[in-house]
């Protein structure tokens, strides 16, 4: 600000993410990123506000050179719980709520309200699905009297999610008073949108806005697809990302693999099924004993981010696992398997958004996640399709409209909106 009110000679967007890089392991990582690197092109100049290194648990310096050189970060002071607070491997439920890294709130609040002092930001963003950012983005809100985009993404409160009376009562809390201060809630799918509308009827419909996930062209750029083996290879079909033993539950495509498996009907010279950085090797690996279908699946380490993407490229089709209780869902993975522009197979809810999505770009190859002889089925079909070339994939306007810089714009253009609405206030 240049000292008169509502006059901006920058307009610039503090944004409180917990998942920035060193972090890795999360699509929000991707989110923040990609909106810190094309809103400045847009007339937005971006400012993060993220938790210090020591708070993740998984951290890797793969993606730290793609930060801009000129984006302030501040990493604030910030714990978990479960790693810093615990004694034996246990600690106080309170310092657990919302979550684990609510430490976070106490480097995070006046390490912004600096912030805010040095950058005049027009607006303050925040990003679920750590509770505790929107509880900061709150917080900064409140004392500033800034406007608040809180970039909810999913719902904060499903069926069964989350656990735990109390915890579930915080997330409660905050999701009331997010939908109560700010001046916008940003969802990701069209369901999730539905939903907050229906639970909060009195609220201004237009107060909710879809901005989806996408993928980064940038990064496929810097992606180089492996050169494919000879003839006589197995078809490979890769899962890249968090396999949850709910919302995607294995069990049922595992039990659809032993049977084709034990009727000859698929075999390790002809399937390799390859779950990437699926985090729960202990569960999978004792399912995949459990159904005798070790010499066709496999589990496989976090590869950096851009082997990743190439891992993508290079495969022979792409799997996505998605349960019915997240249909208001869409995993952030499905964007970059559509750039990669491989077969995808998708066992999903066909209701549910998962579903959608693929549709609407014109994939017809997708089978329920629950039933095991309906995706057996599916997969056959599939797997004949494949490399026959008569699997359909996505169009390239399609493609093009999914793209990170896509969603940017429309970022930017509801960062506008706030700011004029908020100054014309």
């Amino acid at each position: 600000m240049d000292g008169a009110v509502g006059s901006y000679v920058v307009k610039r967007v503090l944004m409180v993410a917990f998942h920035f890089p060193p972090q890795r392991g999360s699509s929000g990582v991707q989110r923040t990123l990609a909106f810190s690197r094309h809103l400045p092109a847009l007339g937005w100049q971006p400012a993060v506000l993220t938790a210090h290194p020591r708070a993740h648990a998984s951290r890797g310096q793969e993606q730290v050179g793609e930060i801009p050189p000129d984006l302030p970060v501040e990493r604030a002071f910030a714990l978990d719980s479960a790693r810093h607070l615990s004694i034996r491997g246990r600690y106080l439920g309170a310092l657990a709520l919302p979550d684990r890294w609510v430490a976070w709130c106490l480097g995070a609040i006046p390490a912004g309200l600096r912030m805010v002092r040095r950058l005049r930001p027009a607006v303050i963003w925040s990003t679920y699905p750590i509770a505790t950012a929107h509880l900061i983005g709150l917080a900064l809100h409140r004392l500033t009297g800034l406007p608040w985009v809180a970039d909810m993404r999913d719902p904060m409160i499903d069926a069964g999610y989350p656990s735990g009376r109390a915890v579930r009562a915080a997330f409660g809390w905050i999701e009331a008073r997010t939908i109560r201060h700010a001046a916008r809630v940003v969802c990701t799918t069209r369901g999730a949108l539905a939903a907050y509308r229906d639970k909060y009827p009195d609220a201004d419909p237009a107060k909710f806005v879809m901005i989806e996930n996408g993928y980064d062209e940038d990064n496929f750029t810097g992606a180089q697809a492996a050169a494919p083996a000879g003839a006589a290879r197995p078809l490979l079909l890769l899962h890249s990302g968090i396999i949850y033993p709910s919302e995607r539950d294995p069990v049922p495509f595992f039990q659809a693999l032993a049977t084709l498996l034990a009727e000859g009907k698929v075999s390790a010279a002809t399937l390799q099924v390859r779950l990437r950085a699926a985090v729960h090797d202990a569960y999978l690996g004792a399912l995949i004993d459990q159904y005798g279908i070790g010499a066709i699946v496999s589990l496989a380490p976090h590869l950096p981010y851009r082997e990743a993407l190439s891992e993508m490229l290079a495969a022979d089709a792409l799997l996505v696992l998605q349960g019915a209780n997240c249909n208001c869902q869409v995993p952030a993975k499905l964007y970059e398997y559509l750039r990669a522009r491989r077969p995808i197979l998708a066992l999903t809810d066909a209701a549910g958004d998962t579903a959608a999505t693929l549709r609407s770009a014109g994939i017809d190859t997708i089978g329920p996640l629950d039933e095991p002889q309906r995706i057996a089925a599916v997969l056959l079909d599939f797997l004949a399709r494949v490399p026959a070339g008569s699997v359909v994939l996505p169009a390239d306007d399609v493609v093009l409209g999914a793209s990170r810089k896509a969603r940017a714009v429309q970022l930017a253009a509801l960062l506008d909106d706030v700011m004029a609405t908020h100054d014309n206030g």
